[in-house]
């Protein structure tokens, strides 16, 4: 492919307008590693934390040359092993799948929570069976520890890999 035409994506800091991507991507088939929909009053509590973690940690993914909303990324505080960590996630609406699009959305929240400070590494924790989230992972550049026992949604215990990113590695451009 010629590097002139891969799409851009931008993230775009979470606003209250954004309810309708959260009810877009509830579906089973975008839920199926998930734990399945979520009801009206959880996506409203979702959308609720989304908007309370303020600026900088959930985004709309849009495209950078159409501003079309492609799906949502963001990252997150997370106890684990003894330390605290960002953890990330992100989800690209199925008529945009196949295109890189979550790639480039997980390369843009690293970048982001590289900048945010705080902590050194991003994890991602993508369900052990999910062969494509498992693909993003591993060609937006984290490196993979191996397989945990993580709980998600909360009560439910699931087989992840842990994904992992030095966020000092990653360099600013320019």
């Amino acid at each position: 492919m010629d590097f002139a035409d891969v799409e851009k994506v931008r993230l775009e800091p979470w606003g209250e307008g954004d309810f309708w991507l959260l009810r877009r991507a509830n579906s089973p088939e975008m839920t199926v590693h998930l734990g399945g929909p979520e009801s009206e009053e959880k996506l409203a509590d979702r959308h609720r934390r989304y908007l309370e973690a303020g600026p900088g940690q959930m985004y709309r993914v849009v495209l950078a040359a159409s501003g079309e909303s492609v799906g949502s990324a963001g990252f997150w505080a997370r106890e684990w092993r003894g330390g605290t960590v960002w953890e990330a996630g992100w989800g690209v609406l199925p008529e945009f799948q196949g295109r890189g699009l979550a790639v480039r959305a997980a390369r843009a929240v690293a970048e982001e929570a590289r900048d945010a400070g705080e902590h050194r590494y991003l994890h991602a924790f993508p369900k052990k069976d999910n062969g494509p989230s498992n693909s993003v992972c591993r060609r937006a550049g984290f490196t993979l520890l191996g397989p945990v026992d993580i709980e998600y949604p909360k009560g439910h215990w699931i087989t992840s890999n842990d994904w992992r990113v030095d966020l000092q590695s990653i360099h600013r451009p320019g």
